[in-house]
Order: C-alpha cells, then structure tokens, then sequence
C-alpha cells in the first residue's frame, strides 16, 4: 500500500475517531428531572447557591457550591498595600492588624493562595531595588507564616522599581512606591 493511501485512511479513521467521540448520549428525560426538580426546589428554598443534577438512578441530586466570593467577604475593606519606610524592610505596625486577619482568613482556607508583590522607589540601582523589593515581600511573609500561614501558600515577587504606582520625584510619590500588594489568586 503507498504512503498516500496510508494517508487517506489515518484521515478518515481519525474523522471517525473524533465524530464518534463528540457524540452525546444525554437523553430528554434526564435534561426535563433536572430542570423541573431545580424549579421546583428554588422557588421557595433559602438555598439559592445549590447545583442540580441526575444521579444514576435518575433521581434529583443537589451539590452545595461554595462561592469564593463570599470567602473573601470577611475581607472586604481590609488593607492589602503595606507600606514601608525609606530603604527598610520591617513591617510597620500599624500594618499589623490588617496582616492578622490575612492570615486568619489564609489559616481558615488552606486552598486560598496570595502572591506578595514587592516594590521600591526610583531612588538606588536597580539591582538594589529589586532586591529590596524582594526583602519587602519576604518580611510580610514572615509575619503571616508566623501567624500561622502555611508557607505553600505565599508566593512572593519583586518588582523593585518598575511598577510605580506614584510617577514623581519628591518624598510623597517615594513613600507610595515603597510597598508590599497582597494579591490573592483565584
């Protein structure tokens, strides 16, 4: 057989491959128990954040889905840029207490994970400021790991100079540039 009859009949097979594996089997009767079952049940039910589906016996089944949203609403208002003082790397105190209830909201939800971007101000070489940056960050990670935070959980970066969030050359743009952004990942 020549390598271009070859070639015709891997096309094909593989057409058939991937038309017969796109094919669906759900059928109108699990489709219609679902829909009238979740009907039924969020009409009057408190519980509006359930999923429904078919089991295997076709009875109606309900899933609670945990919204991430609301996990991060004990958050809410709680500072997440921390800022520091000119070429040091200690947490400021009063820093701490928004710090606290990071790591009591990352203790509660072991899955929750946070990068701690690091950055500087314009002033020193570049080297420097990324390596500041990078001391910035690790000492917020310190404080949260000793509060409890599994370490797993911190990612830290350090962006030294480059992402101002103040463009200016005078003591206030500096001091807004000196920081720590708490970032949580989804």
């Amino acid at each position: 057989m020549s390598v271009n009859k070859l070639g015709k009949f891997a096309v094909i097979g593989l057409s058939a491959a991937w038309i017969a594996g796109c094919s669906t089997t759900a059928t109108e009767t699990d489709s219609s128990t679902v829909t009238e079952g979740a009907a039924e049940l969020s009409e009057g039910d408190a519980n509006a954040d359930q999923a429904f589906g078919a089991g295997a016996d076709g009875a109606l089944t309900s899933v609670i889905v945990e919204d991430d949203v609301t996990a991060m609403d004990s958050l809410a208002g709680v500072e997440t840029v921390f800022y520091f003082d000119f070429d040091k790397s200690i947490v400021r105190p009063e820093s701490r207490e928004a710090l606290a209830k990071h790591a009591e909201f990352l203790v509660a939800n072991p899955d929750a994970r946070i990068v701690l971007e690091g950055h500087a101000d314009e002033r020193g070489t570049r080297e420097y400021n990324m390596a500041l940056g990078e001391r910035r960050a690790k000492a917020i990670s310190r404080y949260l790991t000793i509060q409890g935070v599994a370490a797993s959980q911190i990612e830290t970066v350090s962006f030294g100079e480059e992402v101002s969030v103040a463009f200016g050359h005078e003591d206030n743009a500096w001091q807004l540039n000196r920081r720590v952004e708490v970032r949580y990942e989804k």
